[in-house]
């Protein structure tokens, strides 16, 4: 069992909470491109609300523990490491409920190269619960633009976790996978899973455009969320997402870990 205690710690070592290695200068240009409704920030989502600046930093300071004062604009950022917790023992009790009902779940990142460990013990768990792990559209080509143009990259699966891989990557070991903030391979894969015998999802679970592409579909939706990713909060706060964990999104692979095991043991679920 991991402890809370034990866990905070681990938090603040990791840096995955506390001061974090997101600046001050990186949330709030993320604020401010959110607010002007950029695709590449809002992640997917259509807020119903208006979120300008001030709207933004307000709610970030509450659900993450950022400094709320507008006049701070250099430095390091900050997590405060009882929201994080708070948040993984609400992530750990969404869990423990689609385990009990046998729902159907998809796991997707956009951070393949540091949180598809974190995932892939979780899909475990949940397909030895008795849920229907879902992969659908596996292989299948998704149009994402980026800062080179629109580029085809390709909807993979490792350890029941999708992501997308870069144009020509090879896929022996899971690796090459692409960060992508794009909500587009979400909707693939949910345009997949409908015209699939499994069906859609009773939950997603996921970071940046694979949350909340999915809640923005009506789809429940979780996952944990960097303090420069307001999207995510935002839809929080608008009902469009179940829960979303402050928490460093770039660390090491092997620091999430923990963070798997302490959601598992929170949910009563076997690792």
């Amino acid at each position: 069992m991991l402890s809370t205690g034990a866990l905070r710690a681990h938090l603040l070592a990791a840096r995955l909470a506390g001061p974090v290695a997101t600046s001050r200068e990186n949330s709030l240009r993320s604020y401010r491109l959110f607010a002007a409704g950029d695709p590449r920030v809002t992640l997917g989502v259509r807020p119903e609300g208006v979120w300008g600046e001030r709207e933004l930093l307000r709610l970030m300071a509450e659900r993450c523990g950022v400094s709320g004062d507008p006049r701070q604009v250099t430095g390091a950022d900050a997590i405060d490491p009882e929201r994080t917790l708070a948040r993984l023992d609400a992530f750990a009790g969404r869990l423990a409920g689609a385990a009990a009902r046998r729902a159907p779940v998809l796991f997707g990142t956009g951070h393949p190269e540091r949180l598809l460990g974190f995932y892939a013990g979780l899909a475990d768990a949940l397909s030895a619960a008795g849920c229907t792990v879902l992969t659908p559209g596996r292989g299948r080509r998704v149009d994402i633009p980026t800062r080179f143009g629109v580029r085809p990259h390709q909807l993979d699966y490792v350890g029941g976790v999708a992501f997308v891989r870069d144009p020509g990557a090879r896929a022996e070991g899971g690796g090459q996978g692409a960060h992508s903030h794009s909500p587009l391979p979400v909707r693939a894969a949910l345009e997949s899973a409908a015209e699939s015998a499994d069906g859609l999802p009773r939950l997603v679970i996921g970071d940046h455009g694979w949350a909340c592409g999915a809640g923005q579909m009506g789809i429940e939706a979780m996952g944990p969320a960097d303090v420069n990713d307001p999207a995510l909060f935002v839809a929080e706060a608008e009902g469009r997402l179940s829960v979303a964990v402050p928490v460093d999104d770039a660390v090491a692979a092997e620091h999430y870990l923990p963070l798997t095991r302490y959601v598992l043991n929170r949910a009563r679920l076997s690792p």
